[in-house]
């Protein structure tokens, strides 16, 4: 196969993303077309004409009330001082909540309100009043009265009121079938064996998810290689059989992203390249009257561009408005650097700290998909801003409910698998409540606590000088704050290696003698300084150490590199080690504490979070990993004194 016809047209610009919808949008001339469906498979779904009641409701005249029905007229002289007694059947009957009031009976009477003298007789004191506690013919459906427009999304309420209606099978919108092809030479089902240079397939899974919420049918087709012809078989068949194609992969401007030049042969192009990031390789296109969204494979830049496109496609199709996310102000955490002329969607973690919310960019990486699973929000920049500074006030979209960001703990600093745990444990007892974890390292921890940027912060930073664990820190760089340290962990940290330790390494300077690729913590992490003491104990300069700048953000990170590499050496904590199945040489025993303002500490979240930290069953599921001993009745280093001193 000649793939060279395919390198001579490569191309990508910079559209505004608005004016790129809204051209795909008058482009497709799909006329959305109707099925009939029963009712009690109806929800959720778009009513394709208007709906009208073919009963009333109530269809008789119904009684509101457990009681008796009687002639209002006749009751007229009933009195404190003059009783009137009524007998069953010419003057009274019993009825229910619900009953059909029978002739000539226009009122009912509360069965409170009434005295039972004998089987026969009863004892009113006040009179009834024409139609009272009767719900009249059509109180709540009037019959040929109009339901719901065309247009209207179903509910679960709505569809009882069908029923009720006596409506069983109505005309909804058929939903519009959405096509996904993933393409790649290098994507592989989940279930097969991975290789170097395997990827899994997920975003067509992904796609599909996005696509029923939206209200669409997707049509999941399998891999397909990258072979133009068979990628151009591909496209004509989905456009015979869907109302809107979307194909994965190939949408660049790489060696083998032949989806543009392919959609321009067998149709039309409207764009190749949108002013946005991630998200900019994105074709849109239309073969024999379909649109065609060829999005990016990176999977953050994938479901933006879906968003971006296919959801008002899909909206459009069923006549129903593009929802809109909800949006807060939050103050930032951190600097954002943007690019002029481009759209930058940032996702953010939120969290609600001493009553403002305060937001932090997850990594901007469009090929890692744990960004946008963990986001709480997203922060689009416009594309005339080149950024924002920390502490600036900025919009945000959310991806999460309000209320559940309002609730979660935020906890700031080192990195340490227990976390998780606590969290889960959290969940357990409260479940409004979780811990949203940001792994920056032990020193932007306590400036977090410092900023009122998080409510917990886990720390192990070693004095040089005094070999005690957050002390000195804390009193430093947060004096004049009431802080306390709670004491939770001693850890182990040491040497990760692979497993057989084929470097023989047993201490800093075996990394030098053996030239190991040593993969190092970020700036400010307490294992970052642990390692710099033992160079300087040792003698060492950091450019004598291989890798000495090759930054990781958490134990996982440092271990799962070791792991793939037989030369690699890294330093951290016993569990990651033994999570990867690697070896281990313990180093030193360290204090990883808790850092929180006293008024967090005090509070209602702060005490459950104790509790749980306390708690037996916590603290065995913590030990059971291995590594770890959790302080018992710790004795808190109050530094409220020392500090204002």
């Amino acid at each position: 196969m000649d793939h060279q016809h395919y390198k001579r047209k490569i191309y990508l610009e910079d559209k505004p993303r608005a004016e790129a919808r809204e051209e795909i949008l008058a482009a497709s001339s799909l006329t959305p077309e109707k099925e009939d469906l029963a009712v009690a498979e109806a929800l959720g779904r778009v009513t394709a004409e208007p709906i009208f009641a073919r009963v009333s409701m109530p269809h008789y005249h119904a009684s509101a009330m457990d009681g008796i029905a009687v002639v209002a007229e006749r009751t007229y002289q009933a009195h404190e001082q003059n009783p009137l007694y009524l007998k069953i059947g010419a003057e009274f009957c019993f009825v229910d909540t619900g009953n059909a009031i029978p002739s000539p009976f226009n009122a009912v009477i509360m069965i409170e309100h009434v005295h039972v003298v004998d089987e026969e007789t009863i004892e009113i004191i006040e009179p009834a009043t024409p139609w009272q506690h009767i719900r009249p013919i059509g109180e709540d459906i009037v019959q040929e009265e109009m339901l719901f427009p065309q247009g209207h999304q179903l509910r679960p309420a709505d569809l009882g009121v069908l029923l009720a209606a006596q409506q069983l099978v109505i005309p909804v919108v058929k939903k519009p079938v959405v096509a996904i092809i993933p393409t790649g030479n290098e994507l592989v089902d989940a279930d097969s064996e991975l290789s170097s240079g395997k990827i899994i397939e997920f975003n067509g899974t992904v796609f599909s998810g996005f696509i029923k919420d939206w209200g669409g049918e997707p049509r999941l087709h399998s891999i397909v290689k990258d072979e133009p012809e068979k990628i151009k078989e591909v496209l004509l068949e989905a456009a015979e059989t869907a109302d809107v194609i979307v194909i994965n992969a190939g949408s660049s401007a790489g060696r083998k992203d032949f989806t543009v030049h392919i959609i321009g042969e067998l149709g039309e192009v409207y764009t190749h390249g949108v002013a946005a990031r991630p998200g900019k390789p994105t074709v849109l296109g239309k073969i024999n009257g379909k649109i065609v969204v060829g999005v990016p494979g990176y999977p953050v830049s994938a479901y933006l561009a879906l968003e971006w496109f296919v959801q008002p496609l899909v909206c459009q199709y069923l006549s129903v408005p593009v929802p809109e996310r909800q949006k807060v102000t939050v103050k930032l955490g951190r600097r954002i650097v943007s690019s002029m002329g481009a759209e930058d969607f940032v996702r953010m973690n939120i969290g609600y700290v001493d009553g403002q919310f305060v937001a932090n960019p997850l990594t901007r990486a469009a090929g890692v998909t744990m960004s946008y699973v963990r986001a709480d929000g997203l922060l689009i920049v416009p594309p005339n801003v080149i950024g924002y500074e920390q502490g600036e006030l900025a919009e945000v979209e959310l991806l999460r409910p309000l209320e559940e960001i309002k609730q979660a703990i935020v906890f700031s600093g080192s990195h340490d698998l227990t976390i998780d745990l606590l969290s889960s444990q959290l969940k357990r007892v409260r479940t409004d409540m979780k811990i949203v974890s940001s792994h920056v390292g032990s020193m932007a921890g306590i400036m977090a606590i410092r900023k009122g940027e998080a409510h917990v912060a886990g720390i192990h930073l070693l004095d040089p000088d005094t070999k005690q664990y957050n002390i000195s820190y804390v009193r430093k760089i947060l004096a004049g704050q009431d802080v306390v340290l709670y004491p939770f962990l001693k850890r182990k940290q040491g040497w990760i290696l692979p497993k057989g330790n084929p470097l023989e390494i047993s201490g800093v300077a075996d990394l030098v003698r053996a030239g190991a690729n040593f993969v190092n913590r970020q700036k400010g992490a307490g294992t970052r300084i642990l390692f710099d003491l033992l160079l300087e104990e040792a003698g060492l300069d950091p450019e004598e150490i291989t890798g000495y700048d090759r930054e990781m953000f958490s134990h996982l990170a440092v271990a799962a590199e070791v792991n793939g590499d037989t030369c690699g050496a890294g330093l951290g904590i016993y569990p990651a080690a033994k999570a990867m199945g690697l070896d281990f040489i313990p180093v030193a025993d360290e204090e990883y504490d808790l850092l929180m303002k006293r008024s967090f500490f005090e509070s209602e979240h702060g005490r459950l979070l104790v509790e749980i930290l306390q708690s037996a069953a916590f603290r065995e599921q913590v030990e059971k990993i291995g590594g770890y001993e959790v302080v018992k009745n710790p004795v808190l280093k109050s530094l409220a004194e020392e500090v204002k001193s």
